[in-house]
């Protein structure tokens, strides 16, 4: 079976046994294709599985939106962040001359970046849309290192599937499938419209997912971890957001 025709027939299954059998069934084919988010259990479990085996079917190499430049918000609304700590504003004193984004995991080559050696990486800019999940949205330029290009440079293993991201704020982690990691609007930024990335904004390091909501774009990030399962991590539940009430995959 070609791989159009595979894609066409999954889509149809999907679509055709939600509606004949309900979302268990839905469910049952999704996993047969390895289309199960890891916050699937529970009273929410099909419905979170419907959603996430849908988009990836439909929209796996989507792009969203970029805008003009005329479009950006003034001013864009930065959310009130926790204080942050001695460790962080000590970077912060040095200019961040000391931040590392360390990478490991299911890599080739582990590694840790500094903040230059980042700015050092080949970039991409986007003016994208950051959508929260409380109401609250703005457009922005984000500038960064596409985070393919760093799993590029540490040699990520065949059979990764996702990628773990941590935050300083010590009880926040984040994590998404690697459709989402490889995916060219990816980044990890580190500026915003033409300065360096405000430390409001997640500065010095923010990961951009401009596909899903704003509570998967994790500020002040230090690490990222490539995985083939979530069950090791936390609850199980793939990020911190399931279990504080939130969906793991946050499609846009």
């Amino acid at each position: 079976m070609s791989k159009i025709s595979r894609r066409k027939l999954i889509t149809t299954g999907v679509v055709a046994t939600a509606g004949a059998s309900g979302l268990a069934v839905a469910a049952s084919l999704a996993r047969r294709y390895g289309l199960i988010p890891p916050d699937s259990g529970g009273l929410y479990g099909p419905g979170e599985t419907l959603t996430y085996a849908a988009q990836r079917l439909l929209t796996r190499h989507s792009l969203a939106r970029e805008f003009n430049r005329n479009q950006i918000s003034k001013p864009p609304f930065a959310n009130e962040v926790a204080p942050l700590g001695e460790a962080f504003k000590r970077l912060q004193e040095g200019a961040f001359a000391g931040w590392r984004l360390a990478v490991d995991g299911m890599v080739a080559r582990p590694a840790s970046f500094s903040l230059e050696e980042l700015k050092g990486f080949p970039g991409r800019s986007q003016i994208t849309h950051l959508a929260c999940e409380e109401g609250w949205s703005y457009i922005a330029e984000w500038m960064g290192v596409p985070l393919s290009h760093i799993l590029n440079a540490v040699g990520t293993l065949p059979h990764a599937r996702y990628v773990v991201y941590r935050s300083i704020q010590s009880d926040w982690w984040e994590s998404i499938d690697m459709a989402d990691a490889l995916h060219p609007q990816t980044l990890v930024a580190h500026g915003m419209n033409g300065s360096e990335l405000p430390v409001a904004f997640g500065g010095p390091l923010r990961l951009r997912v401009p596909r899903q909501l704003g509570y998967k774009n994790v500020k002040y990030i230090t690490s990222l971890t490539v995985t083939d399962s979530l069950t090791r991590f936390g609850k199980g539940l793939g990020s911190a957001s399931p279990e504080s009430g939130y969906a793991w995959y946050a499609g846009i």
